[in-house]
């Protein structure tokens, strides 16, 4: 049956990179939203949080509910809180919605620093602290988020220099209603982007799975990726000279080759439009369309590794990392190997 093989030493190797980066375990906060970016958020919160980590961020509630009793506290990024809990804080992604959550709940104010998709504009900073508190809210943290931190350019200096200005004026707001403010800006890409980390925390997503891709010019952290996504054989027949295999036959053999099909296909993830164009990391060409749940490739063995790099497939595709781990199977058997 097709699985999801994770790597423990992979997974610590970028921890101790990450951690050596920003001065210590206590400043990593996981990105575990949208099942740990396809890797399994029970698994992965498991295992930072035995390596040391004490925070981490979801998007949704039911998120955090699955792996808030590993962490000290757990931030939610886009849903608006039903309930006050001691372990949740809740981010505030508009002004407007400060009236919405209810009295006692925990919460991280957001700035628009530059990103201009969510946020309070900078200058309403004061006012959205008043609203808060007359609301019962909790304040715990101020956080933004980098939108070029990955690319050569001037954005992550302006919007770092924006976000340095309201750490001083959000601390001084904060003594007035006795909050004590943790503050945060810096995603994967942003994490390497400075030798000193001048943060309370920064939010390690695609860095802990070992897919970072950064600008060549900037520094490249030599990360190992976590995931390899696997198949198993379901059948295998010789491929003579002149036929054409699966959906509109779209692959003709030149000559007689082995193919075998394997129990992958669009539905657990794998973009159909690799088809006919992708090879695997053992330099195994994927033959023909690829099915909803299957796709064939110039193989025999019984278990065919299709990739252990998720940024080798988004690169046949046309897209990143990102995407092609979130769209994977949640329903596909995970294990670590080692």
């Amino acid at each position: 049956m097709a699985s999801i093989k994770l790597s423990r030493e992979a997974l610590i190797h970028n921890l101790d990179i990450i951690a050596h980066q920003v001065g210590g375990k206590d400043k990593i906060a996981v990105v575990l939203k949208d099942n740990a970016y396809g890797h399994s958020a029970v698994m992965i919160a498991e295992a930072v949080s035995h390596y040391g980590v004490k925070q981490a961020v979801v998007r949704l509630e039911r998120e955090a509910d699955e792996i808030v009793d590993f962490f000290e506290n757990v931030l939610i990024l886009g849903q608006i809180a039903t309930r006050a809990h001691p372990k949740i804080s809740y981010a505030i992604n508009s002004f407007e919605e400060i009236s919405a959550y209810p009295s006692g709940t925990r919460v991280e104010l957001k700035i628009d620093t530059g990103m201009h998709r969510h946020g309070i504009a900078p200058q309403q900073l004061g006012e959205a602290f008043e609203a808060m508190a007359q609301k019962g809210l909790v304040c715990i943290g101020v956080m933004s988020h980098l939108r070029a931190a990955d690319t050569l350019s001037s954005e992550w200096f302006w919007q770092r220099r924006i976000f340095d200005e309201i750490k001083q004026e959000a601390s001084e707001l904060a003594k007035k209603y006795g909050w004590n403010l943790r503050f945060h800006i810096s995603n994967s890409a942003g994490t390497f982007r400075s030798s000193e980390c001048t943060d309370d925390m920064v939010r390690v997503g695609i860095a802990l799975y070992g897919c970072l891709e950064m600008d060549s010019t900037l520094p490249q952290p030599e990360l190992k990726s976590v995931l390899s996504l696997c198949g198993d054989k379901i059948a295998t027949r010789v491929l003579k000279a002149g036929e054409r295999v699966g959906y509109n036959g779209i692959y003709e053999a030149c000559s007689d080759e082995v193919v075998s099909t394997y129990d992958l296909g669009y539905a657990n993830g794998l973009d159909r439009l690799a088809s006919n164009r992708y090879v695997t990391p053992q330099g195994v060409p994927l033959r023909g369309r690829i099915s909803m749940d299957s796709a064939s490739f110039a193989s025999d063995t019984d278990e065919l590794v299709i990739f252990d790099n998720a940024n080798d497939y988004a690169r046949a595709v046309g897209t990143i990392g990102y995407e092609i781990l979130a769209c994977l199977d949640k329903d596909l058997k995970r294990e670590w190997i080692f």
